[in-house]
């Protein structure tokens, strides 16, 4: 469901519009060019980069490479490193599909990794962490490469006071739980109202517990990616519990983790405060905190004090509350009422701001993100410029006044 409907969506997608993005658009001209014409034109940029991470990767390695051919580019990807028998698949199907000259495929470590990232591409997309999001870009600006990062952060999800019940919390869960919460859309943590927090535990227990009715041990539930990922959520949770948070295991069967390589039982953090590592980094886990809030400008001002992040998502009625936070925050995208559903709309650009990354994908922002527009003017027969030429005098005195007015 995650990882291959939205991508072969989105390939239809792009060959019902692609047409319509090729064409050329008419642009303005001004008065005093009249006569001639302007318009722009979209051609391919060439060689398009892509490394895709491991936690979605067939579809965050297709998605891309699907608009970089729609827009006429040949194309690299460099797959994770992480899944290698994805990764040997992913090559076998494209080698099937592709000549070489038109999408490669290159495989190998965070070595090979960093060399993929500084060769001269014409753009380059990379999808993963900020701190390895910042080193593709240092490579990338060697050679002046455009880059496109789809990065993450912490993506939080403001629940309004009164709105703590059982779908909301069920909404928040299949978000927080899809793919054991190795999504970069997933909601990292949640705002709740100060009267709401047991309200909201309660729901949310109940929510995990009717998605994996066997717990950790169901074969709906997804393992950590490997223990060096394993060890590291670990660590959070001992921080945070270190720190005095409340760390509870939610849902059904949680001690059948156990007997699973690498698997987390979903947790509930409470009391979550800004000095745990669970509060400053992202957590790409099953492992949800909680923070109270007061008024909602108190949730604002929280959300608007940290890095701008991919996704946050609002729980509420159409009010004042809901359109304060439209306005008064930055994201890359935002959810109402859903979590991450707004990844599969094909006709909505994807992509961060600031710390969760730049450019984005899917739309015709995607198609124009790996094309250059091309501007064209054409001059006519009559053009105010034969008038504007040496010696100048009382006539071009004179356009230069209608010009300025």
């Amino acid at each position: 469901m995650l990882e291959m409907v939205s991508t072969v969506q989105g390939i239809d997608y792009l060959h019902c519009n692609l047409r319509r993005f090729m064409a050329p658009t008419r642009r303005h001209v001004a008065l005093t060019f009249r006569f001639a014409s302007a318009r722009v034109e979209y051609q391919p940029l060439g060689v398009v980069g892509i490394i895709a991470p491991w936690n979605y990767p067939l579809a965050l390695a297709l998605m891309p490479l699907a608009t970089a051919v729609a827009a006429g580019n040949r194309a690299m990807v460099k797959p994770s490193e992480v899944t290698p028998e994805t990764s040997r698949l992913l090559a076998s199907m494209l080698a099937e599909t592709f000549p070489d000259e038109q999408v490669a495929v290159v495989t190998g470590d965070a070595v090979v990794g960093a060399a993929f990232a500084a060769l001269p591409f014409d753009h380059l997309l990379f999808t993963g962490s900020t701190a390895v999001g910042r080193a593709v870009m240092r490579a990338a600006s060697d050679n002046l490469v455009p880059v496109t990062l789809e990065l993450g952060g912490k993506s939080p999800v403001i629940v309004a006071p009164g709105h703590a019940d059982d779908r909301i919390a069920r909404t928040i869960a299949l978000g927080k739980l899809a793919n054991a919460g190795q999504t970069c859309t997933a909601p990292d943590y949640v705002m709740v109202h100060a009267n709401d927090v047991k309200a909201f535990a309660a729901a949310y227990g109940r929510a995990v517990e009717a998605l994996y009715p066997d717990g950790p041990a169901s074969d709906d539930y997804t393992s950590i990616i490997n223990e060096r990922h394993f060890d590291r959520l670990r660590r959070l949770i001992d921080d945070a519990h270190a720190k005095g948070a409340l760390v509870s295991d939610v849902g059904a069967l949680s001690e059948t983790a156990l007997g699973r390589p690498h698997a987390l039982a979903p947790a509930l953090v409470l009391g979550a405060t800004d000095d745990m590592a669970i509060m400053q980094e992202e957590i790409f886990g099953p492992v949800l905190p909680v923070v109270t809030y007061g008024t909602i400008d108190e949730a604002i001002a929280y959300v608007n004090a940290r890095p701008r992040p991919l996704s946050l998502y609002y729980f509420g009625g159409n009010d004042d509350d809901r359109r304060k936070v439209l306005s008064r925050t930055t994201s890359g995208n935002v959810g109402i009422n859903t979590t991450m559903m707004y990844y599969p709309q094909d006709d909505l650009p994807f992509g961060g701001v600031g710390a969760s990354g730049m450019g984005a994908y899917h739309g015709v922002e995607g198609f124009r993100r790996m094309s250059h527009a091309k501007g064209i003017y054409v001059q006519g027969r009559w053009n105010v410029s034969d008038l504007m030429r040496a010696p100048f005098g009382r006539v071009a005195d004179a356009i230069l006044g209608m010009m300025l007015r």
